[in-house]
């Protein structure tokens, strides 16, 4: 049976990291560690990849990107930087579109791993199952290289995590709409992964701390395929039919805000005086709206660098941490008083 980098750090009672800075001729190991690594590589006959830019690299200079749809805003965002950092760095990368099912995104990590691709980056806390079986891809996958997801959290040997603290960026945003008068924030959310549930602990943490209830009639889950801005619209000029109350919107993408505001123009409501505006990921249609939207900036951008330098560390044999997490910003402008 073949021996991969996983099997010798096992038999050698050594980490990931240890073996990598081994074969890399790294100084930051000690001799007796030195030996004892490469005694297990002689005995068990163990060759780095064989597709690799020479034996002592043990690399491809290739990184593996996997993301669930690149049509998405912030996931399309995310790849321009991350292509842009790896690629400047010398790293090429290859990209796998793998659809939001638990088997195209199998299917996607398998694809890399047959690529030798030094690494991989999961976009999204969409790659993170409940069942903790069903993340067994993952584990399998950080046997043979690191992998680091995007603001989702995993606890797993070689497996590294940047993320944004998304609750409490939602719950300061939602503070800050009580704060200015608002008492009725219509919640408008269309993800039940990781960091969805987030937002929506950060929500409803805001109002706890105030003693204030959470009315389930302003939760408002737009499903990902029925989130357009004419169908936000439309389902919020019915609530307000409904007599459904609200003088303020609070969305977990960008996207949603912007047919919160068409909303408000079809119903003839002035913002922010009417109706308060907030949107999530600070991207680039927060100035593109009348009036430019306020919005949560989750900082994607130093989270990309972060991931490169994270990656980087790793590939080179060095201690990593595990999980890295940044606060985000609100970023105010016209549509929040």
């Amino acid at each position: 049976m073949a021996m991969n980098i996983y099997d010798i750090s096992r038999r050698a009672g050594v980490s990931i990291a240890t073996v990598s800075r081994v074969l890399n001729n790294s100084p930051h190991v000690s001799e007796a560690t030195r030996k004892k690594v490469m005694a297990v590589i002689e005995g068990t006959g163990y060759v780095p990849n064989a597709f690799a830019r020479g034996l002592g690299l043990n690399t491809m200079k290739t990184i593996g990107l996997l993301c669930p749809d690149a049509s998405d805003p912030y996931l399309g965002q995310a790849l321009a930087y991350l292509e842009r950092e790896f690629r400047q760095k010398g790293y090429d990368c290859l990209l796998s579109c793998t659809g939001r099912e638990l088997s195209a995104r199998q299917q996607g990590v398998e694809l890399l791993k047959s690529r030798h691709v030094d690494g991989m980056v999961l976009m999204g806390s969409t790659f993170i199952e409940d069942a903790s079986i069903d993340n067994d891809y993952i584990r399998a996958a950080a046997r043979h290289v690191p992998v680091i997801l995007l603001n989702g959290a995993f606890s797993c040997e070689n497996v590294y995590c940047v993320l944004c603290d998304d609750q409490q960026a939602m719950s300061e945003a939602t503070s800050t709409l009580l704060d200015s008068g608002c008492k009725r924030i219509l919640y408008l959310h269309h993800s039940h992964n990781y960091s969805g549930r987030k937002k929506l602990s950060g929500y409803r943490e805001a109002h706890h701390d105030r003693g204030l209830p959470v009315d389930d009639r302003l939760l408002c889950y737009f499903s990902q395929d029925k989130s357009s801005v004419h169908q936000v619209r439309d389902t919020l000029l019915q609530l307000e039919k409904d007599g459904v109350q609200f003088d303020a919107v609070l969305t977990s993408e960008d996207i949603l805000s912007v047919g919160a505001l068409k909303y408000a123009r079809a119903a003839g409501k002035r913002v922010p005086q009417d109706l308060c505006v907030i949107g999530y990921n600070n991207s680039s249609l927060c100035p593109c709206t009348e009036p430019e939207l306020t919005s949560v900036d989750n900082k994607l951008q130093a989270i990309c660098d972060h991931i490169v330098t994270t990656m980087l560390g790793v590939l080179d044999g060095r201690e990593m941490p595990q999980k890295t997490v940044f606060t985000g910003e609100l970023v105010k402008r016209e549509t929040t008083r």
